[in-house]
C-alpha cells in the first residue's frame, strides 16, 4: 500500500496560502502555474519529491562562446585596475560616501549599465558576465559594490524586465550612462519581512491619469541620491467577476521630478557605510498611469522577480570578498613565525584555510550554475537564488571571521582592512530577504511541490487503469528503494574518483525526499507553523544543492584537464564528506521524537524569556 488514508490531509489541502516572503520579497503559492507545480526543471524543486533532474546541474553548465569570454575578461581588466588604482575603500568608508570624481570613473567604465543593451548605452552584458565583474566589486569594496547594485540590480531592473517600450525608451539611457541614479522602495517602518503589510497607498484620480502616492520607505539604498525609484502601493482592485474591491500592490516608476519625493538624511550604519541609505517620502506625488510598472496590482509578481533574478549577484559578490580574505590570511600564515615555525605549518591554521577555500569554492560554483542557467533560458532558479544567497552570506562571514582569526591582532586593526569587511558582511544576512525567511521560502515551497505529487497519485488511484503507467512508476521507485536499491544515481555524471561522494550525495537526496513525505503525512497543511523543522529541512537542502553543483564543477575541471583540477576535487571530496553527514543529521533531526520535545523546551524558554522583557533566571548571588 503506497498512500493511506492519513495522506488525505494532505491532498486535499489547497495550495498554500500562506505568503513567504524575504525582506523586500512576498511569494504566493497561489499563484505559480499549475505546469511548474506539475512539472518543474528546477533541481532543487525536484529534490523535493526525492527525483533527479539533472538538466540544470549536470554537466556543470558551460554557456559563454569564447568572444563572451574574451569580453569580460577585457572588462575586468579596467575594472581592477580602477579598484587597486583609483577607488580607496578606507577613505569611502571613513567619510560614510564615495567621492564624486570616483563615480564619475565608475559611470566611464559603464559600471551603471552592465546588463542594459547597448542601444540605450548599456554595456549590454549577460548573467555570467555581470557576475565576473560583481566578483571585482565584491574583493574590493563592498559600499561601492551597494551603491551600483542597488542602482541597477534592484534599482531599475524592474524595467529592463517588466518595462514597456516607452518606459525602456524614456529611462534607460539616462540610467546606464547619463548619470542618474535609481533606487528600489519597498520596505516601511511597519514592513520588514511583512511586505504585506505596507502602509504607501496610491489611488487612481478622477481623470483616470495620475496616481495619486502617499507614504513613506526606510532603509532605501541610493534613497538620497536616487532621481528615479521602483516604488511599491497599496492600490485598490476592482474582481471583474465579482466586483469585490480589494488592496493589491502595484509598482510604479517614480521620478524626484514629479514633485512630492523628498528623502531624510544618510543613515549612520554598522557597515556598508559609503553607501547612501534613507528614508524616502511621498507627499501627494502625481505618477503618470503609464509609469505603472507591471501590471495593476501585480506589485508582488514584480518585487518576486526583481531580487530573484539579482541574488545569483549577491553569491558573485560575496565569492569575491571571500577570495580577498583568505588571500589575506594566506599572505600572513606564508610570514607570521610563532615558536620557531610559520604558522601555515599548523594543523589548526591549515583546517582554517581549507575550510574558508571549500566555502569559497562552493560559493563561486553556486553563482556561476545559477548565472548560467539564467543565460540559457532558465525560469525556475527561485530557489537556488535563495540558497545561494543564505550560503554565500553566511560563508562569507566566517571566512572573514576566520581571515582575522589568522592574522591575531593584525586582523583586528583598521589599516588591514578586515574589520571594514567584516562590518560590511554583516547586512548581507539581512538585506534582500533575512535568511531566516528564506530558509522557509525555500522549504515551504519544495513542500508544496512535493504536495502536488501526493496529490497527483491519490487522483491516480481512484482509476487506476487510466493511470497505470504514473501508478507503476511510483510503485517501483517505492519498491527499490525498500530493497535497497538507489533510485538516485549521480555516478554516471561525474569523475569515477568521485563516484564514493556521489552515491553519498544521492543517498542524501532520497533520504530528503522520504522525510519530506514523511512530515507532510505527519503535519499537513499544519507544517507551517513547524520553524523548528523547515529550518532544518532547508539547511539539508542547501547542503544536497552545494554537493551537486561542486561536484558538477570538479568533474567538468577534470574533463577539461584544467590545471586546478586535482586541487577541485579534493575541495570537493571534502565538501561533500561535511555536508552529507550535516545533510543526514538534519534530515534525522526534523522526524525524531527527542527533537520534538527539545523543540517544545526551546519554545517554552523563549516565551519565558519574551515575557519577563530579557534573561529571566536568579542571579547565582542572590540568596532568595
Amino acid at each position: 500500500m503506497i498512500l493511506n488514508r492519513s495522506t488525505s490531509k494532505i491532498l486535499r489541502l489547497p495550495t498554500f496560502g500562506i505568503k513567504y516572503f524575504s525582506a523586500q520579497t512576498k511569494v504566493d503559492l497561489k499563484e505559480m502555474k499549475k505546469e511548474q507545480l506539475a512539472n518543474s526543471s528546477s533541481f532543487m524543486m525536484n529534490i523535493f519529491r526525492g527525483k533527479l533532474v539533472s538538466k540544470e546541474v549536470f554537466p556543470y553548465p558551460d554557456v559563454l562562446h569564447e568572444e563572451q569570454k574574451e569580453l569580460i575578461m577585457s572588462l575586468a581588466s579596467p575594472f581592477e585596475k580602477f579598484f587597486s588604482e583609483v577607488n580607496n575603500a578606507a577613505r569611502n568608508d571613513e567619510n560614510s560616501s564615495i567621492d564624486e570624481s570616483v563615480l564619475d570613473q565608475l559611470w566611464e567604465l559603464g559600471a551603471f549599465g552592465i546588463q542594459v543593451p547597448e542601444e540605450y548605452g548599456g554595456l549590454g552584458l549577460c548573467n555570467t558576465q555581470y557576475g565576473r565583474l560583481c566578483e571585482i566589486l565584491g574583493a574590493s569594496d563592498l559600499g561601492v559594490g551597494i551603491t551600483i547594485g542597488a542602482h541597477q540590480s534592484i534599482g531599475y531592473k524592474g524595467i529592463l524586465l517588466f518595462g514597456t517600450q516607452q518606459q525602456k525608451d524614456k529611462y534607460l539611457s539616462k540610467l546606464a550612462a547619463g548619470k542618474v541614479y535609481a533606487a528600489f522602495a519597498l520596505t516601511e517602518p511597519s514592513s520588514g519581512s511583512d511586505a504585506g503589510s505596507i502602509k504607501t497607498r496610491a489611488v487612481k484620480s478622477e481623470d483616470g491619469k495620475h496616481f495619486i502616492l502617499n507614504g513613506s520607505k526606510i532603509w532605501i539604498s541610493n534613497g538620497g541620491i536616487a532621481e528615479v525609484m521602483t516604488v511599491f502601493a497599496q492600490t485598490e482592485q476592482v474582481d471583474s467577476k465579482t466586483g469585490e474591491k480589494k488592496d493589491k500592490v502595484t509598482a510604479f516608476i517614480v521620478e524626484r521630478s514629479f514633485g512630492g519625493v523628498t528623502s531624510g538624511p544618510p543613515e549612520k550604519k554598522m557597515g556598508i557605510k559609503a553607501s547612501n541609505t534613507t528614508e524616502v517620502y511621498f507627499e501627494n506625488v502625481k505618477v503618470p498611469v503609464e509609469n505603472v510598472l507591471g501590471e495593476e496590482g501585480e506589485g508582488f509578481k514584480v518585487a518576486m522577480t526583481i531580487l530573484n533574478n539579482g541574488r545569483f549577484g549577491m553569491g558573485a559578490t560575496l565569492a569575491g570578498t571571500m577570495k580577498f580574505c583568505i588571500q589575506k590570511a594566506v599572505e600572513h600564515a606564508n610570514n607570521r613565525v610563532q615558536f620557531g615555525n610559520k604558522i601555515k605549518e599548523y594543523g589548526s591554521i591549515q583546517e582554517k584555510l581549507s575550510q574558508m577555500t571549500m566555502l569559497q569554492y562552493a560559493t563561486e560554483s553556486m553563482a556561476y550554475a545559477i548565472s548560467q542557467n539564467m543565460d540559457r533560458g532558465s525560469k525556475e532558479y527561485h530557489l537556488e537564488a535563495a540558497i545561494s544567497k543564505i550560503f554565500a552570506s553566511e560563508s562569507a562571514w566566517y571566512v572573514c571571521d576566520e581571515a582575522i582569526q589568522i592574522l591575531g591582532g593584525m586582523g583586528y586593526m583598521k589599516e588591514t582592512g578586515l574589520e571594514r569587511v567584516l562590518r560590511d558582511l554583516r547586512i548581507f544576512r539581512i538585506f534582500e530577504g533575512t535568511n531566516d525567511i528564506l530558509r522557509l521560502f525555500v522549504s515551504l515551497t519544495g513542500i508544496q511541490y512535493a504536495a502536488s505529487n501526493l496529490k497527483l497519485l491519490q487522483k491516480a488511484f481512484k482509476n487506476p487503469a487510466a493511470n497505470f503507467g504514473i501508478l507503476s512508476s511510483e510503485i517501483s521507485k517505492r519498491v527499490s528503494s525498500t530493497i535497497g536499491f538507489s533510485v538516485v544515481d549521480l555516478t554516471p555524471f561525474v569523475a569515477p574518483e568521485l563516484h564514493t561522494h556521489a552515491q553519498k550525495t544521492a543517498q542524501c537526496i532520497e533520504m530528503f525526499g522520504k522525510t519530506v513525505e514523511e512530515l507532510l503525512l505527519k503535519y499537513g497543511k499544519n507544517i507551517v507553523h513547524e520553524q523548528y523543522i523547515l529550518t532544518r529541512l532547508s539547511n539539508a537542502a542547501i547542503d544536497i544543492y552545494l554537493m551537486v553543483v561542486t561536484l558538477s564543477r570538479s568533474s567538468r575541471a577534470l574533463q577539461l584537464n584544467l590545471p586546478t583540477a586535482l586541487h577541485e576535487i579534493k575541495l570537493t571530496k571534502a565538501i561533500c564528506m561535511q555536508a552529507s553527514n550535516r545533510c543526514t543529521d538534519n534530515l534525522r533531526k526534523s522526524t525524531a521524537k527527542s527533537e520534538v520535545e527539545l523543540f517544545n523546551i526551546l519554545a517554552e524558554i523563549a516565551k519565558e524569556v519574551n515575557n519577563s522583557g530579557g534573561v529571566n533566571t536568579t542571579h547565582v548571588l542572590t540568596s532568595s
